[in-house]
This record gives structure tokens, sequence and C-alpha cells, in this order.
């Protein structure tokens, strides 16, 4: 998460595919074993399906121009054949009042280019796994003519249909299902063939949606940030970061939506890329106990990057509703967890986790490949070998350097001119003896103030160094021929790939397995590229550094063979090793293990209205437990305003006031504190700081359990606080009677995490061993207190002074409540009557002889009254049987008893 934090284990590089899967398949029997629920399906959400999809509807009858009338056929004595008869009786027209023969549509469907590790990640998977490919269909094209559908399918290439869009909303139900239909039976070309089934499942968007979420937010908003640019550093005009959230929304909702439709339990779903960021909330929402995956194909920006975008938020809640969060470096997920803790002021558990209100979502790392096989296959294609020896022929005699990048400002190719620039400056040897041979394909969204700069750059160094036999820098932008790509990158004699900022380059993969046939050249890739710190090998550079690059670049050219075939070798081995088929065996290993931890292995339910409210209404005598902050009040960060709402002294009110109810907060504050918020309610019991004090109903003194205890300990405990205190800005220390606190809710979140784990240690190493003390890490705080005192304690003591008590709520949210939740386990071993040894919160306050009268007592309570409640997610790690989400509804489940109970009350006093 930061620099405090323990190193990162680097990618094994040397794990095979088949160890991989036999990994997963020992993870999946294990899991059946424990009675885990596995389907053996995953579900893939993507924002593209892999297909194109063209329309054309035949025209109606009515609408075909009718020919010239057929004069009438002379009489024949021979009779016609029974073909000609069918025929003839086929084409008679149809009767009058007859229902219009209904339109025939017919789709195609096609290859679409682009995301090719993804996809052949995906579809390696179908060796192992029956999947669910989710995706927009994007635009649909109108065909002026209809196309065999089998033809269609095994295309390999774009159609050359003339094609206008169709909107979908012109599209009828009909129209949708057969397209459905259609994809249903689709098999793509690189599926294994003795593989199972994928099923391809469109998401209908309204196209207006579709491309203010694309073209909009995607591509205006999140693709420069995860860039390191502001929205306004690439647009043409005034740019709002605001303006496409709407249609982001909403079509992350129409995701949710299919992706729950045909989800069944036991499927695993991995989310991809940044245009589905609100998905895994969305989808938690609709189904609770989903195993949810998100990868993140970009780079994730620093938080000071981060924080700048208005819905920061909203982006990262919808991202932490997956249980595990992988991108591709170890530096991305740094930033994430960094932005978390920063921006929202989650937690991180001790594994690296993030942990909001309870749900904790994993955060990983895991590179993609390539699929090295099939590239290795390409690069045999006949076609390849005449425009290589033509390369070889144009440029006999020189050096050719070789770049291919999308004509986007993070591809660093006006940085890479000016490096190539550099190095005719600084080694003017290489001036008639180098070319640079740089293609541009065409980027998403058009920059001709990007295409303007780079033809001038080109045009300034071609007419500083060239001459009339000589061009330094040849540049084509346009998208070339496969044949004509693999040629280009066979025949260098140096890769240079040098972006600002990349998450995935598949070039210089494809680069190095080219090489493999040809010169072993060198590499050099950029250090701002996701995949750099796999490929070390590469010679690594600062593109902005153009002094560096040049360098690099004469070092690149006049490496010895040696060096080069051992560089190549080390880089072919990682690429050929972790390919895409790897890397999505890997997610998949990952998810699953996440499904198998202790997080996610019991999913606590929602509390139910209806049996809180049966077990109430039939009890005589009933208990409430509340917890203050985080269960009836939220957490805040200055903890003198988290004061009660109007709802939450009412419920309070009208509990207390009910001579049935025995009503208790149980609280790490102090007393002063209870009493001046919630003093004034009548016959509100209240116990203060973690069960060291406590205030009976009706009364206004106080009982003090730390009296007989032995408290020096304080002196020391303070003492360390003071040492952390003075180190971390924005820290404080609270003392009370029976415990002290060192608070840094205000202090640099990750720096206040890193000393309180530091202080932590200190104490439970050194004072905890020699005194009877416990020391607690609560939120955004280190607590000490004595080993006797908590809030279980005080739950057991008033069960024993209430054992005719027949219904027990009890709620809280963080590690403390455990104790009461704990104290409450009443039933050991499935016993169907609880009984209750006299607790140490009653002996301490006895003295002498009266503490020997204490006896074992009877509860008159069942299992089913007993309601512990977790306040938070339902994957929270907890003691309670049922949960809620936030404190909100704690106070909606109380004053419903309330109103639950009010009729009966007139009834009861007669």
């Amino acid at each position: 998460m930061d620099s405090f934090a323990d190193p990162h284990k680097p990618v094994d590089h040397t794990v095979s595919l088949a160890d991989v899967r036999a990994e997963v398949r020992k993870l999946e029997a294990e899991l059946h074993e424990k009675g885990v629920q596995l389907s053996g399906r995953i579900i893939q959400v993507c924002h593209y399906l892999p297909v194109t999809c063209a329309f054309s509807r035949r025209p109606h009858l009515a609408e075909i121009p009718s020919p010239p009338a057929t004069p009438p056929a002379k009489a024949s004595d021979i009779p016609p054949s029974p073909v000609e008869a069918e025929h003839a009786d086929s084409a008679l027209p149809a009767p009058r009042g007859a229902a219009p023969e209904p339109p025939s549509a017919q789709w195609s469907v096609n290859v679409r280019y682009g995301h090719s590790a993804m996809v052949s990640g995906i579809d390696s998977l179908a060796s192992t796994h029956e999947q669910i490919l989710i995706g927009w269909t994007g635009d649909i094209e109108s065909s002026t003519s209809a196309v065999p559908q089998a033809a269609a399918q095994s295309s390999s290439g774009p159609s050359d249909l003339p094609t206008s869009k169709v909107s979908a909303s012109e599209l009828s139900g009909d129209d949708k299902k057969e397209l459905e239909a259609l994809l249903d039976e689709y098999k793509s070309r690189d599926e294994p063939q003795d593989g199972k089934k994928i099923r391809y499942v469109p998401v209908w968007l309204d196209d207006k949606d579709a491309h203010g979420h694309y073209d909009g937010y995607c591509k205006q908003t999140l693709w420069p940030l995860f860039h390191y640019l502001l929205w306004q550093d690439v647009a043409t005009e005034y740019a709002s970061a605001d303006a496409h959230w709407a249609p982001y929304s909403a079509v992350n909702a129409a995701f949710a939506r299919r992706v729950a439709e045909v989800y069944r339990p036991g499927d695993l779903v991995w989310i991809h890329d940044y245009h589905l960021l609100l998905v895994p909330a969305l989808l938690r929402q609709a189904v609770p106990d989903a195993a949810v995956g998100l990868f993140v194909h970009t780079p994730f920006p620093s938080s000071e990057v981060f924080r700048c975008l208005p819905r920061r938020k909203e982006i990262l809640d919808g991202m932490l509703g997956a249980n595990l969060i992988c991108f591709q470096t170890y530096s991305y997920s740094r930033h994430f967890t960094s932005s978390c803790v920063r921006v929202c002021g989650y937690e991180v558990t001790p594994r690296g986790g993030i942990d909001v209100q309870g749900h904790v979502t994993a955060i990983g790392y895991s590179p993609v490949g390539v699929d090295a096989n099939r590239v290795a296959k390409d690069i045999l294609r006949p076609g390849i070998e005449p425009k290589l020896n033509a390369l070889r022929a144009l440029y006999e005699g020189k050096k050719i350097i070789v770049g291919r990048d999308k004509l986007d400002v993070v591809k660093g190719v006006v940085q890479k001119l000016r490096a190539f620039e550099k190095l005719l400056q600084d080694y003017p040897q290489w001036i008639g003896n180098v070319v640079l041979i740089q293609v541009t394909s065409p980027a998403l969204t058009d920059s001709p103030k990007l295409e303007r700069q780079v033809s001038e750059l080109v045009a300034h160094i071609n007419g500083e160094y060239g001459s009339l036999d000589f061009i330094p820098v040849h540049h084509y932008h346009q998208t070339i021929k496969k044949d004509e790509f693999y040629a280009l990158l066979s025949v260098a004699d140096l890769g240079v790939i040098t972006p600002l900022r990349d998450g995935m380059n598949t070039t210089s993969m494809e680069f190095v397995i080219s090489q493999e046939r040809s010169k072993k050249s060198p590499l050099i890739l950029s250090e701002f590229m996701g995949i750099s710190s796999t490929m070390t090998e590469a010679l690594q550079i600062n593109p902005w550094n153009l002094s560096e690059v040049a360098a690099a670049m004469h070092r690149g050219l006049t490496m010895p063979d040696d060096e080069k075939a051992r560089r190549h070798l080390q880089l072919y081995k990682t690429i050929t090793t972790h390919t895409s088929h790897t890397w999505a065996t890997i997610l998949t290993k990952k998810l699953l293990e996440r499904l198998g931890s202790q997080n996610m292995a019991r999913q606590t339910p929602f509390i139910p209205k209806g049996q809180l409210e049966e077990h109430y209404l039939k009890a005589k005598k009933r208990l409430f437990l509340f917890d203050y902050d985080g269960t009836l009040a939220p957490i805040v960060k200055t903890p003198s305003a988290a004061t009660p709402t109007k709802d939450t002294l009412l419920a309070l009110e009208s509990l207390a006031a009910d001579p049935q109810n025995i009503v208790y907060i149980i609280s790490g504050r102090d007393g002063e504190f209870l009493e001046t918020h919630l003093g004034h309610i009548k016959n509100l019991g209240m116990s203060a700081e973690h069960g060291g004090f406590i205030r009976e109903p009706g009364s206004s003194t106080w009982s003090n359990f730390t009296e007989s205890l032995d408290m020096s300990w304080m002196s020391e405990a303070l003492e360390i606080f003071k040492y952390y205190t003075e180190r971390t800005t924005g820290s404080h220390i609270e003392v009370k009677k029976s415990s002290i606190t060192w608070h840094y809710r205000s202090a640099d979140p990750e720096w206040g995490l890193f000393q309180c784990h530091q202080c932590q240690d200190l104490l439970e190493n050194n004072l905890a061993r020699k005194r009877p003390i416990e020391v607690l890490v609560g939120k955004k705080n280190l607590e000490v207190r004595p080993l006797a005192i908590n809030k279980g304690e005080i739950v057991k003591r008033i069960l024993y002074t209430h054992p005719d008590a027949e219904f027990v709520f009890c709620a809280g949210d963080d590690k403390t409540d455990e104790d009461m939740f704990r104290a409450l386990l009443l039933f050991p071993n499935n016993e169907t009557h609880a009984r209750l040894d006299p607790p140490l919160s009653v002996t301490l306050l006895a003295t002498g002889k009266e503490a020997e009268k204490f006896k074992t007592v009877d509860l008159a309570i069942e299992r089913d009254a007993v309601f512990t409640t977790a306040v938070g997610h339902s994957s929270k790690r907890t003691l309670a049987v049922w949960h809620v989400t936030t404190p909100e509804e704690v106070v909606e489940h109380m004053l419903y008893l309330v109103r639950v109970a009010a009729p009966a009350e007139p009834s009861s006093s007669l």
C-alpha cells in the first residue's frame, strides 16, 4: 500500500499452464469437500462482445415493386410434372384477408478485432470451464444484402459489405431474440475444438447511453485520468469531468442487470476493465453471495491524481463491491489501495485487503500475456517472407529501428522521435546508417494537433539529417496488415516502445516472438509500462529523458551478439510461459482461493423482520443491548460530532418506556459523553469504557469495575502513546478511567496505520507480557484495557441479573462488540437449555462472603429468541447470527418493533 509496507513478491514466470490448471482442480475439489457450491461456470463481463453484428431486413411483399403482368399462357396438351405442380401451388397468392407475412430478419456476425490477449485468455478457459461472455453488441451495422450465416461466421476479416448503422431502438423484441439465438450457437475460431461451450450474451443499450458511456466518460474522463492526464489536458473544448456520468451509470446498471439474469449459484464472475467499474457493487446488491472479481487492464494512477476525479468515491465504492480486484502490476494495486485509504478513509486489513463495513475486498495483481502459440503460428504465414525480403533489400546496409503505436498522446511517439533526433546529434556516425520506421495507427479519437506535431517533427528530422539518397524517418500513419506488421517486427535491428503510461502493450511481446526466428534483436521499453516489471531483460528507459533513450538506442544497435541472445532468451521464456492462457487460469485460481477464505466462507443473513416481531411480541421480558458508535450513530472523523439523530432518540425513548423492556447502551465512550447525549432518557441503562463502568436503568450513579484491579500499567502505556503521538502529526491520546486510547483518524492515513502497527507490536511484546492487559486495534485507534473488563462481561452481568428475559436483541459493529456476541453463545453443542455461571462483572463488585452467594442461574431464553446483529456487510467475519448494513437500519428495526407493539398496549393494561 505504501513505502512502509513489506516488499511485494515478483510474479513467478516459471509456473506452467498445466501446473496452474492442476492447482485450480485441487482448489475446486477442496471447496466441494467444504460444501461450497460451484457450478463449473465462469461469467466473463466485457465492454464489447468479441464479434461485430450486422442486420438486414427483407421488405414486406407489398413493398416489392410488381413486375409487368405475364401474358396468359397457351393451353398445353402435356400435363404438368408433379414437381412443377408443387411449385405452382406454392406460388399461389395468399387468400384475401390472410395475415400479412412477417418481415424476415437476418443477422450476420463477424470477428471483432482488438483486446486479443483478453479474448484469447477467455477462449483458453473453455478447455476446463463452461463460460458465458456478456458484452455490448457495439454499433449494429446495416447490411444492404443478405449474407449466409455460415459464411459470416467463418470469415476471419472485416466485412466488405456496404454498411450504415442500425439504432437498437429500431429493433423489435423478435429481432433481438434472433440475434441472441445466433450468438448462442456461435463458436469462434480460437475456442478449443474439444472444449466446453462459451455462450455469448448481448447487452442491449440505448445508443445515446452507449456512446455517452464509451466516447464520453470512458474516453474523455477515465482513460486520460488513468494515464496521468486530466480531462482538460486532452479535450479540444471546455471539458467537464461529470458531463457523461449519467450514461456511464446507466450502462453499468444495464450490465449488472444482465449478469444477474444469467447468474446461477456457484458461478464465478470476472468483470473486465475501466468501462464497468460500477458493476461489482451493483451486482453485489442484486446477488449478495456472488463471487465477483474485477480486473483493471489499464494503469491505475497515484492517489494524488485519482483524487481529482469528482466521482472518485462512487468509482471506488463500485469497484470495492468485488471480492477480488486485480491489476497489471503491484504498483497499480498499491496506488488503488492508497486511494481507498486517502480518499475514502477505508481500513486496510493485515493481509492487504480493503475493509468496507466488514466486506473485505482482496487486492492482487497478475500481468496479462499474449497467446504466444498463435503469434508463433502467425509469423509463419506465407505472405510474410516476400515482404521481409523486400524490406531487407530496401534498407540494405542500414540498421532498422522499428516503432508501432497508436497515435495517442500517452503513447510517447513525439518523445520517441525527439530521442531519435538526439541519437543522430550525439552519435553522428549513425547519420546515413540507421532508419526509424514508425507506424502510427489511428487512435479511437482523432487528435489533429498531435498528428500535425508528429508530421512536423518527422519533416524537421528528415530535413536536418536527410539527403537525396537517405531519409532517416519513415512515418506511416495507417493501419497495416498482419503480414506487413510481422515482417516489420522480424526485420528490425532494434524495437523501441516508449509510452508515457501504458498498461499492457502486446507489440513488445510480439516483437520478441518475431525475433526468435530472425536476429534476436534487443528491445527498448518505457519504465512506465505495466509489463516493464516482468520484461526485465529489455533496455528500460524514462521516455522523458531524451539523452537516456538516445544512449539506449546506441547501445542496442551496437550490442554484441552473445548479449543479444542472452537477453532475448530470458524475454522469450517469460513471454511464452506467462501467456494470456496462464493469466486467465491464474485469475480463476485467485478467485477460487478468495472463495475459500474465511471472509467468504459464511455469509451472515439479513435480520428477518417477521421473526424478530414474532419473538418480540410473545416475550414478557426483553433485553436490548446496543453499541453506540457505528451502531446507533455513524462513524465520523471528529468523535464529538457523533450525536444521536431524532429517530435514534425516539427509538431509545420508546423502547425504554415499555416496562417489559430492559435497554442498555454498551459503549467504549466515557460516561460523561453518554450522559450528555443520552442521560435524559428515563430507564436507560448505560455501560461506559468497554465495560469499565455501569449505570443501571433508573439510577444516577456509576459502578466502577476497576476499583479492585491493578491499574498502574496506565502510566507505562501513556508514555508509549506519547512517544508515537510526537512522531505522528494529527494523532492524540484519550485517557479514560479504565482504559487509554491512541487515535490517529486525523493523521496521514498511511503513516498513521504504519505507526499503529509499530506501537501495537511494542505494547504486545513488552507491556502486555508483564501486565494483565490486552491491546485492541479499533477503527483508526489503538486501545489498552484490563483483561477482566470488556463488553462481554457486561452482557453476562445483565443476563445474570435478568434470567427471566425471553428476548435479546444485541447490535454492534466492531471487534469490541464481538465480546458481546461471544457472551450470547448460550447454547453450545446444540443444547436446548441455557445456564449461566456468576460472571466476573458481578463478583468484582461484591465483597467478602457476599461474592460466595452467587450461584449458577437457569435462563428462560430460547435459542431462536437471541438476535445478535452485526452492522456491516454480510461477508463480515462475525459471531453474530444476523446482520444489517447501516446504523439507520438498526434504528428502523427498533422503530418498527415499537410500532407493532403499540396496538397491544391498551389491551395489555386492562
